[in-house]
């Protein structure tokens, strides 16, 4: 069993529009946006990050727009929410708040006894936020939200099955244990100082399978401490039979990726370098940074890519 794995360090999804990407991830939940760059594959498509104010791992959400993608179809081998921790009672500020921007899918219940808002992009990929008790963790402040209300940062994430036996051993490789289940969906938890710790399964065994688009989740990446350790956890992998692949550098941090056997994209993801390598802290998220081998594009990307505000 591996003991690299530190949680959640991002998740990334695929929007439609860039800007109303942007407006909701700032302006309605409030997060920091900390990268504007563009996707290494296709720099035609913007990548943007939002989190904390530093953009610390088990914090950052990340997304490709891609402008007249389709709507992705929910379903089975996909994550099918993810969760941001809130502190405890803050959940009627967010329904009130979501609610007058005029959000879709907005539903409070209860989750392993915790309270939760349950909610949905106008991509419709489905979120929550979940009242945590003594999350230590420091949110952004802006926009109208303050301390007492702010995103932590991740709290879970859940992923939807047709069997969760493979992946839960996969989970129990990497470190996790299964600590509850209640009906359908197994919870499972990795120790970690920063929060971002859980991992729900849930079962689906008639569910029909998952088309990825607009709205669905692209790959869901763990954290490990550097590259060291990263590099143990790929070697691991290779040995039990994953297809990895080779270590990619992401200028914030370096990568590696493999499919699961649920059909869900996997990425192990270093806390190094980190956002502030080519940016100032108080500066984040401003400018248009280009991967090196992009650079030479600058002109005619800051020319057809959609002005973002702010």
């Amino acid at each position: 069993m591996l003991d690299q794995i530190k949680g959640l360090h991002h998740v990334t999804s695929l929007a439609v529009d860039a800007v109303e990407n942007n407006r909701f991830f700032t302006q309605v939940l409030g997060l920091r946006r900390v990268k504007k760059t563009v996707n290494f594959d296709a720099p035609d498509v913007y990548h943007l990050y939002y989190g904390d104010e530093i953009g610390s791992p088990g914090s950052v959400m990340t997304y490709f727009p891609f402008p007249n993608m389709a709507r992705g179809r929910k379903g089975t081998g996909e994550v099918g929410e993810t969760v941001f921790s809130v502190p405890q009672g803050a959940l009627d500020f967010w329904q009130k708040r979501l609610g007058e921007y005029g959000v879709n899918g907005l539903a409070l219940h209860e989750h392993f006894g915790e309270r939760r808002l349950s909610f949905r992009t106008a991509d419709g990929e489905g979120f929550a936020l979940s009242e945590i008790r003594d999350d230590p963790r420091a949110a952004w402040i802006g926009n109208g939200i303050g301390a007492g209300h702010a995103i932590r940062g991740f709290q879970s994430a859940r992923m939807q099955l047709v069997d969760d036996g493979a992946m839960a051993e996969l989970l129990q490789f990497m470190g996790y244990e299964k600590v509850d289940k209640i009906g359908d969906v197994a919870r499972f938890a990795v120790a970690a100082d920063a929060g971002a710790s859980i991992i729900d399964l849930e079962t689906i065994p008639n569910g029909a399978p998952s088309q990825q688009g607009a709205g669905s989740v692209h790959h869901i990446a763990f954290a490990v401490e550097n590259r060291a350790a990263q590099l143990d956890v790929r070697k691991a992998l290779l040995d039990t039979g994953y297809a990895v692949t080779p270590v990619i550098d992401r200028d914030y941090f370096w990568a590696i990726y493999f499919r699961t056997p649920g059909g869900v994209l996997f990425e192990i993801a270093t806390n190094e370098p980190g956002f502030d390598r080519d940016e100032d802290t108080a500066h984040l998220g401003e400018a248009l940074k280009l991967p090196t081998q992009h650079e030479h594009l600058r002109a005619a990307l800051e020319t057809s890519l959609q002005p973002i505000p702010g």
